[in-house]
């Protein structure tokens, strides 16, 4: 019987970052305080949004949008917040089949750490693009994702998509 071996050294900064980034308060607005976006996978900010991707996604592509006031929950924002947080699910939807030809999306939003938000002071949706046979044996026999283009490769795509829309 033959042992085979998934190398993956990109996901290293995963291991590391999870250490490494767990300071207090908001990573997004402490995104949005920064100006180093392509550092902090920025990939757009709208007058009322900021869209990030997922340092851990749960599938290539993932992505997190948000108001760009720390608000918790739909009744705290704004008519112009919701409209911009639909509208940027719009624009990324768009991008994302047009760079990455998903077959699909699950669209959600966490609603309190019981409901499983892992930022629950801060409202924000998630995008996960799905193809026809996303799920394979990794997922369900080691409860791990392979993910197969890494965040930096990702980013630019996002950003020449972005920059030129079809």
């Amino acid at each position: 019987m033959t042992h085979e071996i998934l190398w993956a050294p990109w996901r290293l900064q995963y291991i590391k970052a999870a250490k490494d980034e767990a300071e207090p308060g908001c990573f997004l607005c402490r995104y949005l305080q920064d100006d180093n976006d392509a550092q902090n996978l920025v990939v757009a900010r709208g007058d009322q949004t900021v869209t990030v991707l997922n340092r851990f996604p749960y599938n290539n592509g993932h992505l997190l949008i948000a108001p760009q006031q720390h608000k918790a929950n739909f009744e705290d924002l704004t008519d112009e917040e919701m409209l911009g947080c639909m509208q940027a699910l719009k624009q990324m939807t768009t991008a994302l089949k047009q760079c990455l030809n998903p077959g699909g999306f699950n669209i959600g939003v966490n609603l309190g750490q019981v409901a499983g938000a892992g930022l629950p002071g801060h409202l924000h949706w998630h995008i996960v693009p799905r193809w026809s046979g996303d799920t394979n044996f990794m997922s369900v026999v080691s409860d791990a994702n392979v993910i197969p283009q890494s965040l930096a490769a990702l980013y630019e795509l996002l950003q020449e998509t972005l920059q030129n829309p079809a």
